[in-house]
Order: C-alpha cells, then structure tokens, then sequence
C-alpha cells in the first residue's frame, strides 16, 4: 500500500506539470495560491480517509499532488517570465559586467556564449535591471551595416568581462510541428540574446579570470581547456567533435553532416553524454569497482562489495556528468540510478515503472519544462529499461563460477535482448517525436553502442590524463563512421512519416508498450495493429479544385507552399543563416515531412536574392524535385546539372482543378544591368470556385506599374505574399488598388534589420482595408478550406513571444538569428 500512495503523490505531480504546460497564458498569482490551499485540503482529506475508503483517499491524494504541482509550475513559470529583458531595452547600446558561463561555441559567425551579468547601464550612464541569464554572440567580422566587435583569440568559461552589447527579447521561428527553440531558450533561463558591439559605450575588456575558490567557474575553465585540446589534437573535424561531445559533452562540436549520419542510423543517442550513456557508464564502473573490491579483503570487511559496486558506479556516473556540464539530461538519469541503488539498499524492491515515475515526478519538480523536450522521454523509457535488466547497478549478482565461454554467451545475449527491447520499444516514440525511424539503427546500434561504450569513450576520457591516446581514440571513430556511412546508404535507411494526431499517437504509443512488456505472447501481439495508425497516419489533403497556402516563418525571406490534391509547389527556399544552416535544412525540410510530402512536383525559385534560394540546395539533395522554374542566370551554382524552365509572362498549367499562371518577368532574358529583384517570378494559383493567391517575389515599383498597365483588374487577388517583405519600394497605392487583397502576408524577420516592413507601407494596407498578416507575429500563415490561422496562435503557450497585439515595430538593428544574403 506504501508504494500505491508514493504512485499516487508521483503520478499527480506528472499530471499537474504536464496540465500547466498546456496554458497558453499564466492565471493570476492568486489562483495559483488558491491551488497550493486546495491541494493542502485534500491532503487532510486523503490521511482522514487512508484507512476506512483507500480508494477515495488515492484519488485525493492524485488530486492534491495534481494542484501543488501545477501551482508551483505556474509559479515559477511567472517568476521566470518576469526575468525578462524590459521590451524597452530591445536594440539599445547597453555596458554589461558579468561572467561567462558554460562552454563558448566558435563557427563561422563568431562566438556564441552564456554570459551571466552583474550589473548594466545604459547609453545615459543609468543602471538597467537586465535578466539573470543572457545568450551572446561575439561576431568574427563586420556584418551588414554596424559595426561589430572583432571576437577575441580566446575567451574562457568563468572570466568576467565588461562588454557594449545590444539585446532583444527571445524570439525564434514557428511553424507546425517545427522545434520549438523559444521553449528551449525559456527552459535555459535565457532572458535575452544579442551581440557585442562597438560603440560609444567603450571596448570589450576582461576584468577578472575564473576565481580559485569557486568550483564551478574552475570546471568550466577546465572542460573548455579539455573541449580545446581535444579539437586541436589533429584528427579531421568530425572525429574531433565526437570525442569532444563524448569527453566533455560539447555537442556542438559535431557539425551538421555528423548528426546527420547519426539521426538516420539511429545512433545519435550515443555520440553525446546522455541517459543511455551515463547508463552503461555506470554500468562500467560498477563492474570494475567490485572486481577490484573483491580483492581486498580488508575492504570486503568494511563494506559487501556488491554495495560498493553500486555507490561506485553512481558516484563515478555523477563524476562523468559534472564532466559533461551537468545538464538536465545527466541530472535526471543520475537520479534515477541513485534512486535504484538507494532502494537496493533498503531492501524495497520497486517495480522498474515506479522507480521511473517517482524520477520523472522528481525531475518534473526541477524542471518541470523537461516534460516537453523529446530527450525527457527517450532517456527515461531507455534508462528504465536498463534498470529493469539485470546489470551491475540495478542487480548485480553475487560471483558465480561459469567459464569465460558461458559468460561471454550471456553478456552477448543480454545485450542483444536489451538492443530488441530498446529498438522495439523506442520506435513508436521516436516517430512520435520526430517523424522518422531508422530502419539499420539495430544493426548500427549492435556495433556502435560496445564500441563506442568499451572503446572510444575510455580512451577519450584517458586522454584527459595523457592526450597522445585521443589519437588513439581517433583512430576508433573512423572505422566506426565507414560502417555508419555504409549503412546510410542503404535506400530505406530511415522511414519517415507525417505527424500523427494525437489518438493515433496514444494507440502507437500503447502498441509498442504491449510489445516489449513481459505479458502473454496473445496479448503482445495486439501491439501490432495498435501500431497501424502511428505507422501509417492519415493525411489530409485539400479536394480536387481547391489549394491549400502555407507561408512558412523562415525569418528574412520568402517561402510558401502550395498544396493541392495530389500536387506541391513550393515557391522560393528561404534564406541562407550561415555556410552550414539554412532554412531548407532547419525549416523546410522538418516542415515537408511532417505533413507526409515525399517529393515537390515544382520549386520555384523566383530570383537569385539569398534570402530566397538559401535552402534550395538542401531541398534539391535531399528531396525528388520534378521540375525547376525559375529566374535564375544560365550557369547559377543552383542549376548545376539540372533542366531549369525560366519563368516568363504567359506560361500556365492546371493542376487538380487548380489553375498556375506566371505574370512577371515579361521575357526570360534581362536587359543588362537589370536587378535581381525585377526578374521576380509573380505566380497566380486559382481555384476552381476562384478564390486566388498572388505570389509576387521582390518586385519594386515599376514591375507593379506594369502589372497593373498590362493587367488591371485582372490581378484581383484574394491572398497577397506582399512584394519584397514590405519594402517601401514597392506595394505601391495603385498597386494595391488593382490587386484589392482580403489579406496581405508579410514574411520578415523579427526586428528585421532592413527595417520591414516600412510604416508607410503597413500605413497604405491599413487604409485600403487590409488584412495584415506578418510571420514575425503570426509564425507560419495558413489558408486551408476557406479558412486561415496563425501558428502562433494555434500553439500559443506562455513562454512564446508576444504576437501581433503586444510586437514591437520593425526596424531597429540589433542581434538577428538571420543572416541576409545578397544585398536588399
């Protein structure tokens, strides 16, 4: 009965988070106040009745917890809110003291830091109150039109510097089932990011290094010294960063190509320190620590050598974490070994599912937003299972006698019970999560995981003691990354699939568990056709004579899909972040899968501008494309062995009922000195019951004059892509007059440094009438069946930027997560 009532208490307090995790806006202080008395009630109710109806006295207490959980997320939730920067200090000159914290990131734009801040003032000497927690980045060189400060040789992880720097609230794209990186930053406890800058506030200037007395500040300062030794030890840059990410847990270490060969083998759990891994690490440790205890007999007598094993393997486990910047990930899996070895101890013998429950309730009451980061539930559903397993530090057994043969055939059958379990068991998530599934992770898995467990991470952590062996460890990655290479191409490596709604999710989910659970085979087997609809969802598709808009958040620049019934277009890519992030790998591509397209029957690419064509490369690697339109010049990188079909004025083609007419360029030759913007291709998609859309690039003022000279009222168009993000160079009055859309969509970046969209031009939409959608505000902008929503508002939860009633005008220059291309 014990165990019921801490089910009930651990149960309640999941629920709780997980319900307020779900608000889109914060109640009152006092309603939560109100929830902590209630649940203090129902806790006198659940003792008075625990022993004449323990029932009703479970219910209570699920309830109680339920309350006192949500109160205190909600709570905390508001004091973290409330850490904000002040909305009047975005884009202005600020001087922080304060110290840097973590491990700073060096790519090709600067260096990215966490930097913990002491104190402030602004441009009038006056001090400002900023956030307890800042991400910056110290540009390389001069970008755009400010000057930037150049980033130094070296910074290190616990100095304290005076640095001029310019902020602004947390903001990221949104799109449908797209990472939600505003939940990331919250959870951070990132109240602001932004850059170092040159100015009238003075010179960056280090004041103080990483202080003796204080472990933390000499931990950071040591894992960065390791971090850099390990990278600057000679092997090729993806070694480099995995034995980085596996030393010190940098998992920016690993560029974009190595977790992309890790995701589609089904290995990228291992080449971080995570759950699983700090799992067989301990594993590891354990083991040794009690071969070596059982031969010491003085030591046998102080303390039973398997009690040793298993307090060793935790500390050790706790060792490796700390090592690993001891992050959520690591803090919730030494939790949960901890727990396992402390009821060993104690002789209660706790089913593995309430060990893991009581570990997320403690976890939830950490960090309560770890319930929505897919790693929470990886980790624990792995780790549960490890502990479920007999091993050294969930049971370990008393010494046998058993020759090395029989041994070897048990660990090796073990694991390869364990690697079914966890593949089997861990599918119907990761497709959950992310969509996708690798068909070769159990083969990659049986390889990587005694390899890279019994091979590379002991000789990248030795060589914190002596580096030459990291060349040695170097050695063990490249064969390791052939066999993977080899396995990605396979043609079905992965298997992706849309998003599936959230019933088929729960039937997915309660499949794979019938499956793996150690119930009658009949039973099992029902697991199957419970996996049906999570393996296979359905998805929904606009009918034959209509079109389905979706103006993705790319940040500055331009990317729109148009679906019909059986037919993809996708007009422009967006725009290129740096040399190895763009919108078609980080947006695009996530976006497309979700919603179950395998191939884009048409791209248009409707200029050359890199805010428009920055993620077609992505696009054209990675998914089947039948045919390029576009402006492009003969010989652009982009149509590299490919037939490109230049757009021009006049070409039409139907699709499904759905009619596609270009309206611009007039000829597919320029006149020279022509700019980009003018040989935007203008698309027109029209239904068949005529409901319309104007897809219009960048053009400027005179393309829309001689739109509307050779058209007139035939550009009359429901839903307009405002021509060049809301330049004041174009969406000119007899423009707008000659189109007279219901809604005109912006897409720009927030806070956009060209300064769209202009006033004057947000001014001349408002007067004619106009709807304005912007995806700084609204996210990604959907029209489907008549109707239209915003992203933002669909997902809306408390720690999202404000939207279109709380946004701040365009404009002012300050740090941006985009990067423009070709000049505007």
């Amino acid at each position: 009965m014990q165990g019921g009532w801490i089910a009930a208490v651990a149960l309640g307090w999941l629920l709780g988070a997980a319900a307020q995790l779900q608000q889109a806006a914060l109640f009152a202080p006092a309603a939560y106040a109100g929830m902590a008395l209630a649940a203090v009630g129902l806790g006198g109710v659940a003792w008075i009745a625990r022993r004449g109806r323990p029932s009703a006295a479970g219910l209570a207490l699920v309830l109680a917890s339920m309350l006192l959980s949500c109160a205190q997320t909600g709570w905390r939730a508001g004091e973290r809110l409330a850490d904000r920067l002040a909305p009047s200090l975005e884009g202005q000159d600020l001087q922080l003291r304060g110290r840097v914290v973590g491990l700073p990131q060096v790519d090709v734009q600067g260096l990215r830091f966490p930097f913990v801040p002491d104190s402030a003032v602004g441009a009038n000497a006056q001090p400002v109150k900023l956030p307890a927690r800042l991400s910056l980045v110290w540009p390389s060189a001069a970008t755009g039109d400010v000057a930037m400060a150049a980033a130094p040789v070296h910074l290190t992880s616990g100095e304290r510097w005076e640095l001029p720097v310019r902020l602004r609230l947390p903001h990221a794209a949104m799109n449908p089932e797209g990472f939600d990186a505003e939940l990331w930053l919250f959870e951070q406890g990132i109240g602001a990011v932004g850059s170092v800058r040159l100015g009238g506030l003075g010179e960056p200037r280090r004041l103080e290094a990483p202080r003796a007395w204080r472990l933390d500040e000499q931990l950071g300062a040591w894992r960065q010294r390791w971090r850099d030794a390990v990278l600057l030890q000679g092997a090729d840059p993806g070694t480099a960063g995995l034995l980085a990410a596996l030393t010190v847990g940098d998992q920016g270490a690993i560029d974009g190509d190595g977790w992309a060969l890790y995701r589609q083998t089904g290995v990228a759990h291992l080449m971080s320190i995570s759950g699983l891994h700090i799992t067989l690490f301990a594993w590891l440790a354990a083991a040794g620590i009690g071969w070596l205890w059982r031969r010491n007999e003085r030591l046998m007598i102080l303390w039973p050598a398997p009690m040793a094993a298993r307090w060793g393997g935790v500390a050790l486990a706790a060792a490796y974490a700390l090592l690993a910047g001891w992050g959520v990930p690591a803090q919730r899996t030494v939790l949960m070994l901890a727990l396992a070895v402390a009821l060993r101890q104690a002789g209660l013998r706790w089913p593995p599912l309430l060990v893991c429950l009581v570990s997320g309730a403690l976890v939830a009451a950490a960090d309560p937003w770890a319930l929505l980061q897919p790693g929470f539930w990886l980790s624990f559903v792995a780790v549960g299972l490890l502990i479920a397993s007999d091993s050294p530090v969930a049971a370990p057994a008393e010494p046998v006698a058993e020759g090395w043969r029989t041994r070897a055939r048990r660990v090796i059958g073990g694991a390869m019970r364990q690697q079914v379990v966890a593949t089997v068991a861990l599918a119907p998530l990761t497709l959950l999560l992310f969509q996708q599934v690798s068909l070769v992770g159990f083969v990659a898995n049986l390889v990587a995981v005694p390899w890279i467990t019994l091979l590379t991470t002991p000789l990248a952590l030795a060589g914190l003691w002596w580096s030459p062996l990291w060349q040695l460890a170097g050695w063990t990655v490249q064969p390791l990354h052939q066999f993977l290479a080899l396995l990605a191409q396979v043609p079905w490596a992965t298997w992706a699939v849309p998003a599936a709604p959230t019933w088929a999710a729960a039937l997915g989910l309660v499949g794979g568990a019938c499956l793996v659970l150690p119930l009658p085979w009949p039973v099992r087997l029902l697991g199957l056709p419970l996996l049906l609809p999570l393996l296979a969802p359905a998805v929904q598709r606009p009918a034959p004579g209509e079109f389905e808009l979706l103006a993705a958040d790319v940040g500055q620049g331009s990317a729109v899909l148009v679906r019909t019934a059986s037919h993809l277009l996708l007009h422009d890519t967006g725009p290129r972040y740096a040399p190895d992030s763009d919108a078609g790998q980080r947006v695009l591509l996530p976006l497309l899968r979700s919603r179950g397209e395998r191939r884009i029957d048409t791209l248009v690419l409707s200029h050359r501008d890199a805010d428009h064509v920055g993620g077609a490369a992505a696009l054209l690697a990675q998914l089947p494309v039948g045919e390029l339109r576009s402006s492009l010049e003969p010989g652009h990188p982009l149509l590299a062995g490919r037939l490109n079909l230049p757009c021009v004025a006049g070409q039409r083609w139907a699709w499904d009922g759905v009619q596609f007419e270009f309206l611009h360029p007039p000829t597919a030759t320029p006149a020279p000195g022509t700019r980009p913007n003018a040989q935007s291709c203008v698309l027109r998609v029209r239904a068949a019951d005529g409901l319309s859309a104007l897809l219009t690039g960048d053009i400027e003022a005179p393309q829309e004059q001689a739109l509307v000279e050779r058209l007139g009222a035939a550009l009359r168009s429901d839903i307009l892509l405002v021509p060049h993000h809301g330049s004041r160079t174009s969406s000119t009055p007899a423009f707008l007059a000659a189109v007279a859309p219901r809604v005109a969509v912006i897409q720009v970046g927030y806070r956009s440094r060209f300064g769209h969209p202009h006033p004057a031009v947000l001014s001349r939409y408002a007067a004619s009438g106009v709807a304005v959608q912007r995806t700084d505000q609204c996210g990604a902008w959907v029209w489907r069946d008549g109707g239209a929503w915003c992203t933002r508002t669909v997902r809306r939860r408390y720690w999202h930027a404000p939207g279109a009633e709380a946004s701040p005008a365009g404009g002012a220059v300050v740090a941006s997560e985009n990067v423009a291309g070709e000049p505007e």
